[in-house]
């Protein structure tokens, strides 16, 4: 899509401004729909300030999924999905979603169906999306499906900030520790060196050690810096590489206390994903494929790629998860019997309320525990640094009022 920079007149008079088209032409006819006369046209060139500069999904999921529950009960209420698509363009309060959504109506207009259309931006709508409402459109239920899709993201979301929130609190305490002691020993501990060394004598082992750690600290600041620099390289560039991320997953999901909740929360989102794929009549192979995808975890995704792989062959898609020590029995029971019983999107329902539950009780009893040993750990680092500077301080008051005496 290009931007064009036109003048023209309409009802009122002179008008100018810029539009979002294919083509000139497209450009052209879209102004004239909307009752303007183009006097004059130019295209803008795409420059850095701009160009749409995003990592991930630029459209946040509390937009998204607005927009799914508004373009669920307009299509319900006998609107048009090529006008519906323009009045939710006119309304979102995401820039990249509306700018997403006037393309869409063009490829609407042209006669391109909706799954087509989206198909086209896949930074915003994920394949997941694309296929639910590809089959939507074949069945004949696009309301359901947005409504359930609405849902699916609504539930997701809720998930991952409990996860997010129970991760936050630690790395938070843990940075203004970090923030607090490095203060210390950079702008409060030299204060009190040359009082020490006016003291004389052997002075205590914590303050020893302070005062080492402190000249460390202004000497070799830089390679502090360095080594955190180099740990965040690390971790985003493991997760770059799908060999490499399948070990870090490998570990966080083996993490004590932590791993536990990881590796619920990855399930949930899993079964969760499948139940939404398999109730909007999607190809059970073309939804694991989408899952293996969006689920977020190399682990996981590696037994699902096995699992298709085994339903390929004519088996049963718990035959890997079974031998697999990240699915515990509860899950491949439940999928069995929703085999047999041929309610199998149902039962992976249920599966994914039953961790959702427990990632939200999980995430508030580890909130209750860490809160107080942050508090203490974080008091203990001050603590041993004010310490290591008074206790000398009680010395030099002792020996001032020996010599007063």
């Amino acid at each position: 899509m290009a931007r064009y920079k036109y003048e023209g007149r309409d009802r009122r008079g002179k008008k100018q401004g810029t539009v979002h088209a294919g083509s000139r032409r497209e450009a052209m006819l879209k102004l004239k729909e909307e009752g303007i006369r183009v006097i004059g046209m130019t295209e803008v060139p795409e420059t850095i300030m701009t160009k749409d500069i995003s990592i991930g999904n630029p459209v946040k999921i509390q937009h998204f999924v607005i927009y799914l529950r508004q373009f669920s009960t307009l299509i319900r209420a006998g609107v048009t999905v090529v006008e519906a698509t323009a009045i939710l363009a006119l309304q979102t309060d995401s820039k990249a979603l509306k700018k997403a959504l006037l393309d869409v109506e063009q490829e609407l207009r042209e006669g391109n169906p909706l799954s087509e259309a989206v198909s086209k931006h896949k930074k915003i709508f994920t394949p997941m999306f694309i296929n639910m409402v590809r089959a939507g459109e074949v069945s004949g239920s696009l309301d359901e499906t947005l409504e359930r899709l609405a849902d699916h993201f609504e539930k997701q979301h809720y998930t991952r900030q409990k996860i997010v929130s129970a991760l936050a609190y630690p790395a938070a305490v843990g940075i203004i520790a970090i923030v607090v002691v490095i203060f210390l020993l950079v702008a409060v501990v030299p204060t009190f060196v040359t009082m020490f060394a006016d003291l004389g004598g052997q002075l205590p082992a914590i303050t020893r050690i302070v005062l080492s750690a402190s000249d460390f600290m202004q000497s070799f600041w830089w390679l502090v810096a360095i080594f955190i620099f180099l740990i965040v390289f690390a971790i985003i560039t493991i997760n770059k590489n799908i060999r490499t991320k399948y070990y870090f997953d490998y570990f966080l999901l083996r993490m004590p206390i932590f791993g536990n909740l990881l590796q619920k929360a990855a399930l949930a989102r899993m079964m969760r994903t499948l139940s939404s794929l398999f109730t909007s009549s999607v190809p059970i192979l073309q939804a694991m494929s989408i899952v293996e995808k969006v689920v977020e975890n190399e682990v996981i995704a590696k037994v699902i790629q096995e699992s298709r792989d085994s339903l390929e062959k004519g088996r049963s898609m718990t035959e890997p998860m079974k031998s697999h020590w990240a699915f515990p029995p509860l899950v491949t029971q439940m999928i069995v019997i929703g085999e047999e019983t041929g309610a199998l999107d149902a039962m992976l329902s249920k599966i994914a309320e039953f961790y959702e539950k427990e990632v939200e009780t999980g995430t508030d009893r580890l909130k209750s525990l860490i809160e107080p040993i942050m508090v203490v750990l974080l008091a203990g680092l001050v603590g041993t640094i004010v310490a290591a500077i008074m206790v000398p301080m009680f010395t030099m008051f002792d020996q001032f009022q020996q010599n007063n005496q």
